[in-house]
């Protein structure tokens, strides 16, 4: 089996903490959300080859990433786009990266770099190896207007009988994630493409398989956090943290209050101040400043400010003179 870990977005809902980095590279606890990923992939013997799908832009970071990485499995495969605009969409990217890359005549599995899920790569592959078909990971986010944002799915025991991508009435509240495996029989992005269907989401190539072919579902409880939003990053964070602060061994703390679910990355300065649920980037000075549900990038320069769902891009300046 190989893999592939879609970072190909360009995240632009968290710009400008987004605009010069991979949303991937975001910090979550001790480590970054791909890095999680890359984690699972490696422990796990069944998969050979891991290929990180990523766009021209951000292709020198991941190399750079990679390279200074511990792991051994992963290799970039580059789509050759360097804007938003110019996106082949995530099943085109996946057809051409099959292609560029050799991948017709084996099994396939293919996660999100950008989503924080709870259950480990290899309970997933065990279930696709039970199954012997496709196999998708579901999870109930429990609101039927969420449940409009991604592919519903609807089950007989653990087979998928129904799917639904980004439906206006859906019926269940039971949703496929970015986590498929695809046995070598199934991997007919050509013929999906060839056909005019919608090169987009995954889920509209999922709802084509469960119309033509078997799929079954891993469905868990435990957490998900698909990182597009601030709100869903700092989400991720706090589920992280638990409750707790993390605040990296050369950041200086002087006369402030660090609260829950607060991340203060190396060589950060924080003084006089109050944060509550928010993550600051390494290299930021934070003075008599009350800040919440905010993302503070690096080498930024903060003072006399009370702020509050707050996203301030990197080398930046705020100083209230009042």
């Amino acid at each position: 089996m190989h893999a592939v870990v879609l970072a190909g977005g360009y995240a632009t809902r968290l710009w400008p903490v987004t605009k010069n980095r991979p949303k991937m590279f975001l910090p979550v606890g001790e480590t970054t959300v791909i890095d999680r990923v890359l984690a699972d992939l490696e422990s796990d013997d069944r998969v050979e080859d891991v290929y990180v799908s990523t766009n021209e832009r951000f292709a020198d970071d991941f190399e750079t990433h990679l390279r200074e990485s511990d792991f051994e499995k992963p290799q970039l495969s580059v789509e050759e786009t360097t804007a938003e605009d110019e996106k082949f969409g995530v099943v085109g990217a996946l057809a051409q990266l099959v292609e560029r890359e050799g991948l017709e005549d084996t099994d396939l599995l293919v996660v999100a770099g950008d989503n924080l899920i709870s259950f480990g790569i290899d309970e997933f592959i065990d279930a696709f190896e039970d199954h012997g078909a496709t196999t998708i990971a579901a999870y109930d986010v429990g609101s039927l207007e969420k449940a409009t944002e991604y592919g519903v799915v609807e089950l007989d025991d653990d087979r998928v009988v129904d799917f639904q991508e980004k439906p206006d009435d859906p019926t269940s509240t039971l949703v496929s994630i970015a986590c498929y495996a695809f046995p070598a029989e199934d991997i007919r992005f050509e013929e999906y493409l060839a056909a005019g269907n919608n090169p987009d989401e995954p889920g509209w190539f999922v709802q084509w398989l469960v119309d033509n072919d078997e799929v079954w579902a891993y469905s868990f409880e435990e957490a998900w956090f698909d990182i597009g939003t601030p709100e869903s990053y700092l989400e991720a964070v706090a589920w992280e943290l638990d409750g707790e602060s993390r605040v990296a061994d050369s950041a200086t703390i002087e006369n402030a209050e660090i609260g829950a679910n607060v991340h203060v990355g190396e060589g950060a300065q924080i003084a006089d101040s109050t944060l509550e649920r928010s993550v600051v980037f390494p290299e930021t000075t934070i003075r008599d400043c009350e800040l919440r549900d905010s993302i503070i990038d690096r080498d930024t320069h903060l003072e006399n400010l009370d702020l509050s769902g707050a996203l301030i891009g990197a080398h930046t300046t705020i100083a209230n003179g009042e």
